[in-house]
């Protein structure tokens, strides 16, 4: 390489960098670039946050829409974070004292105006637009929480077959607001379960389902199960403590984001039925035994059992080649975005089960050493 183009390389990474930083919807600031982004030429809003902090988790998402809200204006409005628990260096300068600090630096200079306002998406969005004039794209996205009422209560959240999660909540209240993107994201991970429900209730509008129940502040989180008592909510408000109790209550296997666990599909009553097949050298006799094995399962993982018949008849018809081509063709599948939920949910139980005739395959291919 020539002088002149070694040189010019690390020119050429800072400015790659230097785009990338700007091209984010919100901007992760360190003592590197933090004089560069905040530097008078532009609005910044800041949030000083860390890892550890229950209040930053809850903000993040919310934070994360704000940056997509005013992505078109990065040329005068750009949203950042700092996470001044590891630069600490940048909280002290700033005088931040907790987690999570906003604090708003306007066009034409880096001495900061502390924001004391709501931390809701309107609350950010409003404040940022009444300071630049610059109209924020907001994007309503379907919700998929349910709206519950004196007249749909006792029909929606304590059916007999159902799993409801309530959210006890008022307009006015501040923690409420910042609580609800967490929650829509969890309705929506749960959103193709037909036994789950993720409701809330307006307590100033339906006073009697909240004083039914003992409400006294909001917002209050509480799991009414088929048959039992009414369980409340202590965990913290994040998304993956709230997803883990609606699986530890429901029997579900939903991640953060919606998706199903390693787990899910499989049936472990079925192991040794797997394990006799994939050690048995006439694997159409073996299937059909597998399938026979199947009738014993409970009615609730009746759908799920039939997954295994039809990968041990595949197998059996086209080798054990089948499970890794066809694990392979339902990753490319799972991972795109124009696949359905509910297909998703499908092609992950297959994937799954399809782990179990490969993990006893190879199992057996050992013993045979």
């Amino acid at each position: 390489m020539s002088r002149s183009s070694s040189s010019f390389l690390p020119i050429f990474v800072l400015l790659a960098t230097a785009l990338l930083a700007v091209s984010a919807s919100v901007v992760q600031l360190e003592p590197a670039n933090f004089d560069k982004v905040v530097d008078g030429s532009k609005n910044v809003l800041v949030k000083f946050y860390a890892d550890w902090c229950g209040h930053c988790k809850s903000l993040a998402p919310t934070f994360e829409e704000l940056g997509d809200a005013f992505s078109h204006a990065q040329d005068s409005v750009v949203i950042a974070k700092v996470n001044a628990d590891t630069h600490r260096e940048l909280g002290s300068r700033f005088g931040v004292q907790g987690f999570p600090t906003l604090k708003w630096f306007p066009k034409g200079s880096t001495t900061p105006e502390e924001y004391n306002g709501g931390r809701t998406l309107d609350d950010l969005a409003s404040y940022i637009q009444g300071k630049t004039s610059v109209r924020p794209k907001l994007q309503k996205a379907p919700s998929f929480v349910t709206e519950l009422t004196t007249g749909n209560f006792d029909s929606l959240a304590l059916g007999s077959t159902k799993t409801a999660l309530v959210s006890f909540t008022a307009p006015w209240c501040v923690h409420c607001k910042n609580l609800h993107p967490i929650y829509e994201k969890v309705a929506a991970a749960f959103s193709t379960e037909a036994n789950v429900v993720i409701g809330n209730v307006d307590a100033t509008a339906h006073p009697d389902i909240a004083a039914r129940y003992g409400v006294e502040g909001y917002p209050t989180i509480k799991l009414f199960h088929a048959g039992g008592e009414p369980v409340a909510y202590e965990g913290s408000r994040a998304e993956d403590d709230l997803v883990s109790f609606v699986n530890k209550h429901a029997g579900t296997r939903r991640l953060p984001g919606g998706a199903l666990d390693g787990n899910s599909g499989v049936i472990d009553s079925l192991q040794p039925a797997v394990v006799v097949f994939a050690g048995a050298s006439d694997k159409t006799a073996a299937a059909a035994a597998l399938k026979k094995a199947t009738a014993k399962v409970d009615a609730a993982h009746k759908a799920d059992a039939a997954l295994y018949a039809k990968a041990a008849e595949r197998i059996a018809k086209v080798g054990p080649k089948y499970v890794q081509n066809e694990t392979a063709r339902l990753a490319k599948l799972v991972a795109q975005d124009t696949v359905q939920r509910d297909k998703k949910d499908l092609f992950t139980k297959r994937i799954n089960i399809l782990a179990v005739f490969g993990a006893a395959q190879a199992l057996s291919e050992h013993e045979d050493l």
